[in-house]
């Protein structure tokens, strides 16, 4: 089956993707493209899988680099392809033949470009990394590499939308003590329960923090089973694991 891949025309002309679970070798509760090495998928399915995405991206399999994320606020300059995962939820580089996976299931994979100052990155950024800052801190990362703030697109990929991400007063709570902005990314649900906007929430400390270009793909991973993986979806279908998609970008 042929790979999925969607892309945004603000990150053209360099290569990326965010991948949906469409091509892949998987099968089960896996079913598709799955790319998370920390899942319990057969190992050697999922390199198949990542392979089929090196391929795509047009590098070696051993240059896709990707990290072990823990929803930080940190970020690793890539030179060169590692061969241990750092701990961390973000990458830049301005090293060409280099591609920065971030693996989600429901969080924010968002990339990022300076195609004039050749510099990119890559985050992951569900609620807590979004909250404590990792969209600013790769921006900075990048900045260090030589990028210019005006000059970089962002784009957030297919993540769980507002409508899906139902939370509980005390999550409001947390985000509206630092920011009382922040309340207007949560619509009232059943009882109690809000509905938090996630990437509405990422493009916000973005455009906060003065990125040139940012947007949102639209694509809600929960709501399209046969596109995403879910995080939040297998947990409702009360499933033992959960596939990760890959989002990718290479100078």
């Amino acid at each position: 089956m042929t790979l999925e891949i969607i892309t945004a025309d603000s990150l053209t002309p360099l290569r990326h993707g965010f991948f949906t679970r469409k091509g892949g070798a998987s099968s089960g509760i896996f079913q598709g493209l799955n790319c998370g090495q920390g899942s319990s998928d057969q190992s050697e399915i999922v390199a198949i899988n990542r392979r089929r995405v090196s391929e795509a991206m047009q590098v070696d399999q051993s240059h896709l680099v990707s990290l072990h994320q823990l929803h930080s606020p940190d970020v690793v300059h890539v030179t060169e392809p590692f061969a241990a995962k750092p701990k961390a939820d973000a990458m830049v580089t301005a090293t060409p033949g280099i591609a920065l996976g971030i693996l989600t299931a429901d969080c924010q994979p968002v990339l990022f470009a300076d195609a004039t100052n050749g510099v990119i990155g890559a985050a992951h950024a569900g609620w807590k990394g979004a909250q404590l800052g990792v969209l600013e801190a790769t921006l900075d990362a990048m900045e260090d590499l030589g990028a210019e703030r005006a000059e970089i697109c962002a784009v957030i990929g297919p993540c769980i939308s507002q409508s899906a991400y139902e939370v509980g007063p005390d999550f409001m709570d947390s985000f509206t003590l630092d920011d009382p902005e922040a309340s207007r990314f949560f619509a009232n649900g059943q009882g109690d329960r809000l509905q938090f906007d996630l990437p509405g929430y990422g493009l916000y400390r973005l455009r906060q923090a003065g990125v040139g270009h940012a947007e949102w793909t639209g694509h809600c991973t929960y709501q399209d089973a046969t596109r995403f993986f879910s995080y939040r979806r297998t947990t409702h279908a009360g499933e033992v694991d959960y596939g990760r998609l890959i989002s990718v970008i290479r100078l």
